[in-house]
């Protein structure tokens, strides 16, 4: 556990700073992600250290196909999540501290493997991995742990990389942006009501950091995994593009295809097709870099 950097106090409630959330936290309760808790007028991470998963990917896993291909990455992550995507590919780590079975120590020390940022970094160079991933979950709601770690990886000449949903706060990108080589962002569509009602978050905020962390030229790419019904139409599609193309036509978009998972079991797969209009809306809208992937 250990003392959270971003947050505020607001009588007995904290106000964590980390995601747009922005939660309140009364004491001795968690927010959203389910890690950040009010202990006795101090926002705690309950996961510092607490790694539930390690392993060596591909970096085009991540996916990221324009940032040192053909290179390992060492990949971690912690428990937990902000957002609860209803086809979430990943719901047993990332949506069990929503979970009444897991309670403050269950987190703290059921959970996962205890590892300190030393020995990632150390695992990384053994594996001969030029990279860390802070992946699988979310990195934002682990944000002191992976900074610490990503602190060491720099002075070590290792690449900071996060696969994230993009719903961090300015606070957090001012914090990473130093040791932040490169990232994947999942954008989700482009709509509203759709974007709230399928991951409990809102749009806006993953727009605007998807144009500040171009600014602060932070290698960035943009993954949308097509999900029938939700955000396969058109519209959205053509709005995902031409919005991407307005930062940077250098930015490479992911189209991915969806299967069934996690809370959307009865969702049939992404038609081909779907992923083909994607995929000319793209060029339409004149990127230069569009993958298609999952096929």
């Amino acid at each position: 556990m250990k003392e959270c950097l971003l947050y505020k106090k607001s009588g007995d409630y904290l106000e964590c700073q980390t995601c747009n959330h922005r939660c309140k936290i009364a004491p001795f309760r968690r927010g959203i992600c389910g890690v950040r808790e009010n202990n006795r007028g101090k926002l705690s991470l309950l996961v510092y250290g607490r790694v539930i998963a390690e392993n060596i990917d591909p970096i085009e896993k991540k996916p990221l196909y324009h940032f040192m291909p053909g290179t390992k990455s060492l990949s971690i992550a912690t428990v937990g999540c902000n957002l609860r995507c209803l086809w979430c590919q990943n719901d047993d780590i990332s949506q069990c501290t929503k979970s009444d079975d897991f309670d403050r120590d269950a987190i703290m020390n059921k959970v996962g493997v205890e590892m300190e940022p030393e020995q990632i970094v150390t695992d990384a160079k053994k594996q001969n991995c030029p990279s860390i991933s802070y992946t699988y979950t979310e990195p934002t709601i682990f944000l002191e742990f992976a900074l610490d770690t990503m602190k060491l990886a720099k002075k070590e000449g290792l690449k900071n990389i996060w696969v994230s949903n993009g719903y961090m706060t300015t606070e957090t990108l001012d914090l990473i942006t130093p040791y932040l080589d490169a990232i994947n962002i999942d954008l989700k569509g482009f709509s509203e009501e759709n974007y709230l009602k399928y991951s409990g978050a809102k749009l806006q905020p993953v727009l605007d950091n998807i144009r500040d962390i171009y600014k602060r030229k932070i290698h960035i790419e943009v993954t949308t995994l097509i999900v029938p019904g939700v955000n396969d139409d058109e519209k959205q599609l053509d709005s995902i593009a031409k919005f991407l193309a307005s930062i940077s036509k250098e930015i490479p978009w992911h189209i991915s295809r969806f299967f069934p998972a996690y809370k959307m079991m009865d969702t049939p797969p992404t038609p081909i097709e779907t992923l083909e209009l994607a995929e000319s809306l793209g060029k339409e809208a004149g990127l230069k870099y569009i993958h298609l992937g999952n096929i």
